[in-house]
């Protein structure tokens, strides 16, 4: 079971914080650090900043910023959201963050889902079918762009491209990992029976990750690839070294999350979605600032697995 931390700076974060977080990450040994692809803030927690202060910080920007500053450590969003860029755009942006990285970036892209963050921003927000088709338009936009070997052409019902040399090209090969993520039961195992490396059940439980990896399963049938992608889930993490410092982590998040506990008890917890199939575990750690608990989990946590 690979481990990486996933943070949502929509709470309330600068750079700074991100650097840090993601910097002690590295060192101490996790596979990957990701981030949300958001522009507001959709809760409060009481060891975040409620209101969202000081501002969103743009995903991809972060992440440029983060290659040049990090050496080892995978690195990408879960998810970004299809409505916020133009395909060929995000395709080149991707591109030259991986090249930056030196082939550490994965792209994870969804439908996008929070109307609130787009009319905050003026951005566009279709009905949920027309956000599918636009996303499925863009899967195949941005990975033809970096599998053409000469110019590419792309004719859909919401993106047109003409002529273009598609490029630069990203340093990985065949290309960056992509993750499909969610748990609808028809569109979404299609996306990524076709084109997903990786796909992320986010949030849900056992039983309904276990259910929709069945449903993939089956598209990628459907479909006639052999190949699964990785099958990953995404939960938020409260864990201590002993049951009074795992409440006060619980506490400071506002909530006891599905992982939570003392380092044998996460670890159970972790294995138990690994027997479903999952090859990665994605932390969702809210408290950013307390780097002392990711040290928990590499330190305790991670030789139970």
């Amino acid at each position: 079971m690979r481990l990486a931390v996933f943070i949502e700076p929509q709470f309330g974060a600068t750079y700074a914080d991100q650097l840090a977080i993601a910097r002690h990450a590295e060192q101490l040994g996790f596979d990957a650090f990701f981030r949300s692809d958001h522009f507001l803030t959709m809760g409060s927690f009481p060891a975040v900043s409620g209101d969202g202060q000081p501002g969103p910080t743009e995903s991809w920007v972060t992440l440029a910023a983060l290659a040049v500053q990090t050496e080892r450590i995978r690195l990408g969003t879960l998810l970004s959201s299809a409505t916020f860029r133009l395909p060929g755009v995000l395709a080149m942006t991707v591109a030259q963050v991986d090249q930056m990285s030196g082939g550490r970036v994965e792209l994870g892209l969804g439908a996008g889902w929070f109307e609130a963050e787009h009319t905050a921003y003026g951005i566009p927000f279709p009905p949920v079918r027309e956000r599918f088709d636009r996303l499925e338009e863009q899967l195949e936009i941005i990975t033809g762009l970096w599998a053409a070997s000469g110019t590419y052409e792309f004719h859909g019902k919401h993106y047109e491209i003409a002529d273009s040399p598609a490029l630069p090209k990203p340093v990985q090969s065949p290309r960056p990992p992509v993750i499909v993520g969610g748990a609808g039961p028809r569109r979404t195992p299609d996306l990524a029976a076709r084109f997903a490396d990786e796909f992320n059940v986010p949030f849900r439980p056992l039983a309904e990750t276990a259910a929709v990896y069945d449903k993939v399963r089956e598209a990628c049938a459907r479909y006639g690839r052999t190949e699964l992608p990785v099958f990953s889930a995404a939960q938020t993490i409260a864990c201590g070294r002993t049951d009074a410092e795992a409440r006060r982590r619980a506490e400071a998040i506002g909530q006891q999350p599905p992982l939570f506990g003392t380092p044998a008890q996460v670890a159970e917890q972790i294995a138990a979605f690994a027997a479903l199939g999952a090859q990665r575990l994605f932390l969702q750690v809210l408290d950013i600032h307390d780097l002392d608990h990711l040290d928990v989990v590499m330190s305790e946590v991670a030789p139970r697995l």
